[in-house]
Parts: structure tokens; C-alpha cells; sequence
């Protein structure tokens, strides 16, 4: 299964959460809150990102669910 990020992004009827490379909005909700919730659902169970958007659709805040492809170093 190929990892999509999520997307929260403004919508004419609220807020939509949206996969990557996708053209259809997953769903619609009233709150950023709602859609954030969603889609942090979706985020986990795939192992992908999460990236929140403003009302100018610049992201503010984004999550990692994956695996890290640059860990920390250890500092022993």
C-alpha cells in the first residue's frame, strides 16, 4: 500500500481533509478541528503524514506517523 499524506485544507463549506496526489476531498467538516481529527486517524493507520494548511492554504503545522528516515543519533 503506497503511503499518502493527509491534508487539511479550507473548503467553500468548512474544512476537507484531502490525501496527496488525490484529486476528491476525503471529507468535509465544519471545524479545523473535526477535519484535523480525521485526519490524524488516517495519518496513523497509514504511517504518513499529517500537514495542516491555514485559510491561505500556506501549511502551519505538520505531523509524522511513519517511521523516521533520519532518527536521532544516540548520545551515549
Amino acid at each position: 500500500m503506497t503511503k499518502h499524506n493527509h491534508h487539511v485544507v479550507p473548503h467553500p463549506d468548512g474544512w476537507a481533509v484531502k490525501r496527496a496526489g488525490g484529486n476528491r476531498v476525503s471529507s468535509v467538516h465544519d471545524t479545523q478541528q473535526q477535519a484535523i481529527d480525521r485526519a490524524r486517524e488516517g495519518a496513523r493507520k497509514q504511517g504518513s503524514e499529517l500537514l495542516v494548511h491555514n485559510r491561505k492554504g500556506q501549511i502551519r503545522e505538520r505531523d509524522s506517523y511513519g517511521p523516521d528516515p533520519f532518527p536521532p543519533r544516540d548520545k551515549r
